[in-house]
């Protein structure tokens, strides 16, 4: 009988420690820095090498929040070498439980020292940030109340992601930070939260076993998605309101483009209902933080080469 692991194609070797890293998921890193600098750069400011180590730090916070995910979602039993959504290193692949654990800890360590790196060439309060978007990542699985088993998963990890993220690539250019800024992340912010829905809206029957209470689970399997869907709508009317009002370029009507993928995510969960047919409505969804965010960045750097009045 074909396992679930054989329908994922999972390979041995350097694909084992790639997965760990749950490279879809990366992006909710690199966007928001990436919009955040190039919101800098139409202010005039760049700074290349604090850029550079944003991106990386960020990315590194990323995947030890994963590897955190995976080590203790491994402990508390939730997963098995049959579950999907997950990168499976230790449950499929023998990777020992205390090595990802201690590849976590190693990775918040360098963002650590990258972050020494940013504040001194911006400021100190970025320190106070950083560890609070560090602890809040290690507590998402870790801790005695683990941010995952509740409703508010969406909202950290939006919120953080997002709108913090996207705040401070801005601030370590400019060195200050506009009520813009904060705005035009919201449409990016929800999307990242989108992003956990959906994961959350795969995994409901599984969450709901082992005592998970996520907003999928509170609401149901039909009304999550119509939530997804709910909040894809608010991302592109909040969009094309920040166009009208001024506050993007002219150029972002570009990000329109990506509501095929918004579309194609949603028809996905509706026509799926086992965890693994579910799949490509996850990486469906990912894909759509990638595409939006990858254009409202180019329009932003449009503006920058070809300036229009807005």
């Amino acid at each position: 009988m074909e396992t679930k692991a054989n329908h994922l194609n999972e390979k041995p070797g350097f694909h084992v420690w790639w997965r760990l890293l749950r490279p879809h998921t990366l992006t909710a890193s690199f966007i928001p820095v990436f919009v955040g600098t190039m919101l800098a750069v139409l202010d005039n400011h760049f700074r290349p090498l604090v850029f550079i180590a944003m991106l990386v730090a960020a990315m590194l916070i990323q995947a030890a929040t994963n590897m955190f995910n995976e080590y203790y979602d491994y402990k508390r039993g939730l997963d098995n070498e049959n579950s999907v959504g997950i990168g499976g290193t230790i449950v499929r692949d023998g990777i020992k439980p205390i090595v990802v654990k201690r590849l976590a800890f190693t990775f918040f360590g360098i963002a650590v020292l990258l972050g020494v790196y940013i504040c001194m060439a911006s400021s100190w309060w970025i320190a106070l940030i950083g560890s609070i978007c560090m602890l809040i990542g290690y507590l998402y699985t870790g801790g005695p109340i683990p941010i995952a088993y509740t409703p508010f998963g969406e909202l950290f990890s939006g919120l953080l992601m997002g709108t913090v993220i996207i705040g401070i690539s801005y601030y370590i250019q400019t060195e200050t930070l506009t009520w813009q800024v904060i705005v035009i992340s919201i449409p990016i912010a929800i999307l990242i939260g989108s992003i956990l829905l959906a994961n959350n809206i795969r995994d409901l029957d599984g969450d709901k076993e082992n005592g998970r209470k996520t907003i999928a689970i509170l609401l149901g399997r039909k009304n999550a998605i119509y939530l997804l869907s709910t909040l894809m709508l608010i991302s592109y009317a909040l969009t094309a309101a920040f166009i009208i009002a001024d506050l993007l370029p002219i150029y972002s009507i570009i990000s329109f483009l990506s509501i095929p993928v918004a579309r194609k995510a949603v028809q996905l969960f509706q026509a799926n209902t086992t965890n693994v047919g579910m799949i490509p409505a996850m990486a469906t969804v990912a894909k759509l933080n990638t595409i939006y965010g990858a254009l409202i960045g180019l329009s932003l750097l449009l503006q920058i080469i070809i300036p229009l009045p807005f």
